[in-house]
């Protein structure tokens, strides 16, 4: 058993250092991929029906678990059913009569998945430029949005994306199955609606920020480190000089006035939250967030868009890059090497495998 478990360790460490030079090779090879994707502004707009998703569903449930006869009269009745509907619009399209189809509500849905840089502020500007072109305020603009928070900036501008729907006249809801903290619920208090999963994260309404300093660490080996700047505010805080107070006290009073700007923009299109108490840097799961007005009802994202499907017209909007052979290349690299690290940290952490 210890020779078994001296060379299993051994393997383990050559597997270990060839995924982690695949990795290394990986992050080079994504690096360059999205360096080119933001060069590269070819992409298309992707439309799918989910009320039509949803039916083929109910069908392939229907002929598994129905009678087959009796499958094949409701298949019959609903196809003499839609044949009566089609022959009826085109009857009112011939006396210019209104259809009623038209004047059924539609919503859209957007996708948004954020990271610390808002990555996928690129894809939601184009799609809520698609969506304003056809929605009027008859219909419903559903985001379902996941994001921890991340830069300021980045989702400061998201969230004005998302101020133009509401510039139109456009009922915004957005769904929060997981989470929407710090940035994330910047984006998500704009919306007429905020629809939260039971146990999602939200809030975090605050500002943090984390610099390590090495400046000790270099005067212990004399080496020295000039920062020249013009300004006496150029530069408050840094990572290798040596800190003063008052460039210190400077910086906290930036993120004192982030964390001000935050709020009057929270308090701005939440005004039933109280700043006071939510305003903390706290977060709150989904049921408690409803206590607190951070969000307006709990409930699921995939039950509040089939609710919909019964009166609406349900659309997925998103718009595509066109994935170069790099691209895909890079994308099945890194499935498989998340499939390695997850298949050897699974025996790792399960001692019964070691023994097979």
């Amino acid at each position: 058993m210890v020779d078994f478990l001296a060379n299993y360790g051994l393997f383990l460490a050559k597997a270990l250092t060839v995924v982690g030079a695949l990795v290394l090779v990986l992050i080079a090879v994504a690096a360059v991929a999205s360096r080119n994707k933001k060069d590269n502004k070819d992409g298309y707009l992707s439309v799918h029906s989910m009320n039509e998703t949803l039916e083929d569903m109910e069908h392939a449930l229907k002929e598994v678990v129905l009678d087959p006869e009796v499958y094949k009269h409701q298949l019959k009745a609903e196809e003499k059913q839609d044949k009566a509907d089609a022959k009826a619009r085109k009857k009112a399209l011939k006396k210019a009569e209104p259809v009623p189809e038209a004047d059924r509500k539609r919503v859209y849905v957007l996708d948004f998945d954020g990271d610390i840089k808002a990555s996928e502020l690129e894809p939601l500007r184009e799609e809520i430029t698609a969506v304003l072109t056809m929605a009027t305020d008859k219909d419903e603009v559903v985001v379902r949005l996941e994001s921890p928070g991340g830069m300021v900036h980045s989702y400061g501008l998201a969230s004005s994306q998302l101020e133009r729907i509401k510039r139109q006249g456009i009922p915004l809801t957005v769904c929060v199955d997981k989470v929407a903290a710090s940035g994330g619920y910047m984006m998500a208090c704009l919306a007429d609606k905020i629809v939260a999963a039971p146990f999602s994260v939200l809030g975090s309404i605050g500002v943090v920020a984390q610099i390590p300093n090495f400046h000790r660490l270099l005067k212990k080996h004399d080496i020295d480190y000039e920062i020249l700047t013009a300004g006496e505010y150029k530069r408050t805080m840094t990572v290798m000089g040596e800190n003063t107070e008052k460039g210190r006290q400077k910086f906290i009073e930036e993120l004192e006035d982030t964390h001000s700007l935050f709020k009057e923009f929270v308090g701005e299109f939440r005004p039933q939250v109280d700043l006071e108490k939510v305003a903390t840097g706290e977060v709150w799961f989904g049921r408690r967030a409803l206590d607190v007005n951070l969000v307006d009802e709990i409930s699921t994202s995939d039950e509040y868009l089939t609710k919909a499907c019964d009166e609406a017209d349900v659309y997925l909007v998103r718009f595509e890059y066109k994935k170069t052979l790099q691209d895909r290349i890079s994308e099945m690299s890194v499935k498989t090497t998340d499939t390695l690290f997850t298949k050897w940290a699974g025996r790792i952490l399960n001692p019964r495998l070691l023994a097979k």
